[in-house]
């Protein structure tokens, strides 16, 4: 009997998984990644100060007070009333943020891909969704206004959150809402017709439609987003990033440990401009 012969033989006596050793099989040599999370785009920011615009290790915002000055009905003779527009002022101190990532040679030699290079990828990755967290906790949930919903987003709760905003004079420009917030807008009827979804094109860059002029943005749970919260922004008045350092990587190499290593860093710091200028909604 041929070696041929012998191994068709093999494979119809019905030992599948035996006859699959015989079989050349392909070793899959691309790794797959994680999905990326829905961040806040940086767009969003009313203000954004860069390593240029911070000379020491913090700035100063100032602001005007809202409402300052008031002009009043002067009787004829009389003194005409003393005011002036007051100001106030916050400080900004960015905190340095970062992970050290070693290999050894050994691995960075047998792996099938460049190791240092992904696991770099996935730090500048890891220090986005740090920056969209502490969008999160530093800003939007210093909101002056809070709307309380129940198990499910309504409109009344959408209008009375637009509404805050505007009685201080602000416009809604943005609706950012966590995954379970987008699922209630899905499921409320007088948004179902697929004129009401808004423009397609927006999809890829987390806007996924546009609400009473506002666009929505999704924004992942585990990037610092509660899924049942949502935030109605004046994007010119919500927020400001202020950034020392960029995402920066440090190559290095530790001789004594035969490794390669990078260290990968950012200094950043967020906060809100106008608090009433943002407007919570929970639900549960």
């Amino acid at each position: 009997m041929s070696e041929l012969k012998h191994i068709k033989e093999f494979l119809g006596t019905g030992n599948a998984t035996e006859g699959q050793l015989l079989i050349p099989r392909k070793i899959h040599d691309v790794l797959i990644d994680e999905a990326a999370k829905h961040l806040i785009p940086r767009s969003e920011a009313a203000m954004y100060f860069g390593p240029s615009d911070i000379p020491g290790s913090s700035i100063d915002v100032d602001l005007m007070d809202l409402n300052a000055m008031d002009v009043r009905l002067v009787a004829e003779g009389a003194e005409i009333p003393l005011d002036q527009v007051s100001y106030s002022s916050f400080n900004l101190k960015p905190k340095k943020f970062g992970v050290s990532i070693r290999i050894t040679r050994e691995l960075l030699e047998d792996a099938k891909w460049n190791l240092l290079e992904h696991n770099v990828r996935i730090a500048g990755r890891r220090l986005a969704e740090n920056e969209n967290s502490l969008i999160v906790s530093d800003a939007l949930d210093n909101a002056t206004n809070t709307v309380s919903g129940g198990a499910a987003i309504t409109i009344a709760n959408i209008t009375r959150a637009m509404q805050h905003l505007e009685d201080s004079d602000f416009t809604p420009t943005t609706f950012f809402v966590g995954m379970e917030v987008l699922s209630d807008l899905r499921n409320i009827d007088t948004f179902v017709e697929a004129d009401k979804l808004g423009n397609r094109d927006m999809l890829e860059r987390g806007f996924v439609g546009t609400l009473y002029g506002m666009s929505i943005v999704r924004v992942s749970t585990n990037a610092g987003m509660t899924a049942t919260s949502s935030y109605v922004v004046d994007k010119s008045y919500g927020f400001v990033i202020a950034e020392k350092r960029p995402i920066t990587v440090e190559n290095f190499e530790l001789p004594a440990y035969d490794m390669s290593a990078a260290a990968v860093t950012q200094r950043l710091a967020i906060r809100q401009l106008r608090a009433q200028a943002i407007a919570k909604i929970t639900t549960s």
